[in-house]
Order: structure tokens, then C-alpha cells, then sequence
């Protein structure tokens, strides 16, 4: 089929993804090339198994080029010292290239890392959104004039940092790459984005994308490659000025000693989570919220970071809500993830699978009551079914540590205060959800639970106007809203003496 037009069946996206060439080399300096080494990783569809392509293996020799093309763009100013406005109407033209090739992009999403292609094109439209947001908030940003005496003027500016490494993960490819480049870019920096080995097509081509919207030379680069090689000479690197991540906290926690041992340099971190959903007993529509319940663990096979793995539910409507949730599951089940009508797609590689399976497996092992999944389904490529664990207790495994797959663990609750302590319970802090027709424990138990995110008759509500981040150790800094731009920019106080 034509690529200009709209695929609506899975016959459609067959169709695409056959005309498709996979842009596989770095994009350093506005070229791009092969890794300085030579070393490619494979690039694999976790639906059929299908070799995508033999990716460039970026390591420290690429980095140190392109923190120095980064670096040189910077002080060079063509976009440092741009004025605002101008830079807004280059980032309008990049959501603009990007909504013209917004299934392209989609497919790519879901061929390298299995996701459906309804979610990589709901995914689509938050980057989209993410990058228009962020360029029309950078010329309405104003600086201050601190009060003075008249014989003194004090202004206090805001300017770019210089150099961001993003380095973002695999569930969300597209779209959390946006969430960190488009207010570092908006605020005048220069970007160096380390994709996840795991899905890395999309950010190449989004490079091309870029290029064609007029960003100038050096100040967007993309180095796919291993964490361990070249995203951790990004953040040794003494030339980089700030570090965004999202990921696991183990390693969020190794990319701020490296900050510490290099250069002191910002590091802002969205992390791990074990998000409580908390269900009493007032609701009215207990069919809807365990519908809501359901798709909070199952969207995009609970490979998300605020899912709603941990469903507390009050112990007096606990087996009923269970048996609706267990409902719900049913028409959740994974397929072909280029059907529009699967509601989830495959795991994103053997590792992740195998880990899933393992975690099921103590919680079996552990006492926890499987109610529904918990088995590999047979066939080529990696699925696992929704999985649902009942009678799970807070030292159960299952329990405590983020599986990110579709498994569920339900536990049960007499009181309001032993739910919020339940939900607590955790090293996490990423995001909460609350279920309840009473008001006023709606705003008691939102005060109490310690997360970056509560949503209240709604799981993973908002839009780019509200922030995103977490608290404990899901992380310490914002994606979306105007408050990411304070991440990328640093405060100057001038005082100016004034003739009198």
C-alpha cells in the first residue's frame, strides 16, 4: 500500500511494514555513520522473531565525537543563542514532519519492540503533542526584575545548560525521547539521545526527521548502543552538562555516581515503580473501575513504569471485584501486535520474558493464589497472558519488586489507614491511584499517599500540561509540562549597578 496512506487492518500494517528500510547507522555530527568499532546488535521482532536489522554498536569513541559536534554547536550559538521564537518554529516543523510520517514511526515502535500498533499510535500523539507543547511555551517563559533600590537593576535570566545526554528506555520509544529532547532543545541546548538497544529504529529516523525540520548541525545526535558502553561514557563524559534517564533505579543509581565521578553534572532520573491502586468499598460502578483496574496493569503488557501492579481492594467487596477483574483480563489477551484489535502485544525480548516467567513462578512458589495466566503461550514470538495473583501479601516478591510484565497482585484491606500504609510500603513513589465516591477521603488519603502522581477515579490521567515524575526511589525530576523546561536551563542573576 501507498505510505501516504492511512493503514486501518492488519492486512494494511502488514502491507507497510513490508515497504519499510531501517535506517540502522549513529547520527553523529549530521551524518550518519557506522560505530568507530564496527560493531552492530541485532535488531529482532519479539512477535515472529523476524531480524529487523544490524544496528551500529555505539562506545566510547562515538560519544566523544559527538559531545564534541554537541559541544561546538553549542558554543557556536546557531541554536544556543537563537532567538526563541525561531527555534519554536523549527520544533513546530519537526511535529509537523512527524505527524506526516506518524505511521511510519508507529510501525517502527511496534516491530522492534512488540508493543500494538493502536498503543505506538496513541504514543504518536503524545510525542507529537510533547514537542508542539514545549515549542509554544518557550517564547511565553519570561525572566524577573528583582526589587531593587533605583540606583540598581537586578534581572534574573534563564539560559540553556549546553549539553543533554537523554538516555531513554524501550516500552515507550518514541514517545519518552520526546519527553526529554523537546524542552531540552526548546530551551537552547544541544542533545545527544542514547535509545535503548532494544528498540532503536524509531529514534533513527526521528534523526532524519530532524534534520529535514532544520535543526543545525551538531545540536541533535543519536548513538544507540549498549548502557554499559556508550551510555556510560555519556555520563563519565566531562563535556556533558546534564544526564536525563529514564529506567530501572539500579541504574539510575550507577548514572549519578557517574556524575559524582566525573563532572558534578545535573542528573534527573524517572525510575522504577510498584504503583498501589486502591479500590473502597463506596464505588458505584465497580464493573467500569475494574475495567480501569484491568487495562492499569495490562496496557501495553505491563511494561510501564506507573503500572497498576499492586491493586488494593476492600476486603468487603474484595471476591466480587476480583471475579470482575478477572473479566475484564479476558479481553485482554495478547495478539498480533499490527492488529488494531489486540488489546496487547509481545514482550519486548527473551530476557524480559524470562524474567516475567520467573516472577510468576515465585510467586507461585511463595503462596500467592494464581487466578488467571501465568504460562508462556505457545506458538513463535514472546507472549505471556494476563496474569492474576490473589491473597498476595506485602513480603511476597511479587509483592514488593517491579516485574514490569502483566501480572497483578491483589491485596486485601479492612481500613483507610491500613490501605495507605500498605500502599506506602513500598521503595517507590512513581504514582497512586484511588477509587471512591467520598470526597472527603478522596483529599485525605491523596494528601497521604507518598507518590509523584495520584489519580482519583482515572488511572494515568492528565495531558502535557502536568507533570510526570515520581518521589522515593522512582526518581527526582519532571518530564512534561513547563516545568521540564527548568530542568534544561540555568538561572544567571546579574545585578547592574545603575548611574546616579
Amino acid at each position: 500500500m501507498s505510505r501516504t496512506s492511512s493503514p486501518r487492518t492488519l492486512a494494511d500494517w502488514q502491507a507497510l511494514a513490508a515497504e519499510l528500510a531501517f535506517e540502522s547507522r549513529a547520527f553523529i555530527d549530521d551524518t550518519f555513520v557506522d560505530a568507530d568499532s564496527g560493531d552492530t546488535f541485532e535488531s529482532r521482532n519479539p512477535a515472529t522473531g523476524e531480524l529487523l536489522a544490524q544496528v551500529a554498536s555505539c562506545d566510547e569513541p562515538d560519544a566523544e565525537r559527538a559531545v564534541a559536534a554537541a559541544r561546538h554547536a553549542f558554543a557556536g550559538g546557531a541554536w544556543s543563542r537563537l532567538a526563541p521564537g525561531k527555534r519554536k518554529k523549527t520544533l513546530l516543523r519537526l511535529a509537523e514532519l512527524m505527524e506526516a510520517h506518524k505511521h511510519e514511526l508507529a510501525l517502527l515502535d511496534t516491530l522492534d519492540m512488540g508493543k500494538p500498533i493502536t498503543s505506538s499510535l496513541g504514543d504518536m500523539a503524545g510525542a507529537i503533542g510533547c514537542i508542539r507543547y514545549q515549542a509554544e511555551c518557550i517564547d511565553k517563559l519570561y525572566g524577573e526584575v528583582a526589587p531593587t533600590g533605583e540606583d540598581s537593576l537586578a534581572l534574573v535570566l534563564r539560559e540553556p545548560i549546553g549539553v543533554v545526554a537523554a538516555i531513554v528506555p524501550w516500552n515507550f520509544p518514541l514517545m519518552m525521547t520526546a519527553w526529554k529532547i523537546a524542552p531540552a532543545l526548546a530551551a537552547g541546548n544541544s542533545v545527544i539521545l542514547k535509545p535503548s538497544e532494544k528498540s532503536p529504529l524509531s529514534a533513527l529516523r526521528l534523526a532524519q526527521l530532524a534534520n529535514e525540520a532544520g535543526l543545525p548541525k551538531g545540536v541533535f545526535q543519536v548513538l544507540p548502543g549498549f548502557g554499559h558502553t556508550v551510555g556510560k561514557a555519556l555520563a563519565l563524559s566531562m563535556q556533558v552538562d546534564c544526564l536525563a534517564f529514564t529506567g530501572s533505579t539500579a541504574v539510575g543509581k550507577q548514572l549519578m555516581q557517574y556524575a559524582g565521578q566525573s563532572n558534578l553534572k545535573r542528573v534527573y532520573l524517572e525510575c522504577g515503580g510498584k504503583s498501589p491502586n486502591l479500590v473502597f468499598a463506596d464505588c458505584k460502578d465497580l464493573d467500569q473501575v475494574a475495567s480501569h483496574a484491568a487495562a492499569a496493569i495490562f496496557h501495553n503488557q505491563g511494561e510501564v513504569c506507573i503500572a497498576g501492579s499492586r491493586l488494593l481492594v476492600e476486603n468487603s467487596i474484595r471476591d466480587d471485584f476480583v471475579e470482575r477483574v478477572l473479566k475484564a483480563a479476558e479481553t485482554m489477551q495478547p495478539g498480533d501486535p499490527l492488529d488494531p484489535a489486540s488489546f496487547m502485544g509481545a514482550i519486548v525480548d527473551e530476557a524480559q520474558h524470562r524474567r516475567i516467567l520467573d516472577y510468576i513462578r515465585q510467586g507461585v512458589e511463595e503462596g500467592a493464589r494464581l487466578r488467571s495466566g501465568g504460562q508462556a503461550i505457545d506458538g513463535p514470538g514472546l507472549f505471556i497472558p494476563p496474569t492474576v495473583f490473589d491473597g498476595v501479601t506485602p513480603q511476597m516478591t511479587i509483592g514488593r519488586e517491579e516485574i514490569f510484565g502483566p501480572v497483578l497482585a491483589v491485596f486485601g484491606f479492612d481500613s483507610e489507614d491500613e490501605a495507605i500504609a500498605m500502599a506506602n510500603d513500598t521503595p517507590y513513589g512513581l504514582a497512586a491511584g484511588l477509587w471512591s465516591q467520598d470526597i472527603d477521603r478522596i483529599m485525605r488519603v491523596t494528601r497521604r499517599l507518598q507518590s509523584g502522581q495520584v489519580f482519583v477515579n482515572n488511572w494515568a490521567g492528565g495531558d502535557q500540561t502536568m507533570p510526570f515524575g515520581g518521589v522515593k526511589q522512582s526518581g527526582n525530576g519532571r518530564d512534561k509540562s513547563h516545568h521540564s523546561l527548568e530542568e534544561y536551563s540555568e538561572l544567571k542573576s546579574v545585578w547592574i549597578n545603575l548611574a546616579t
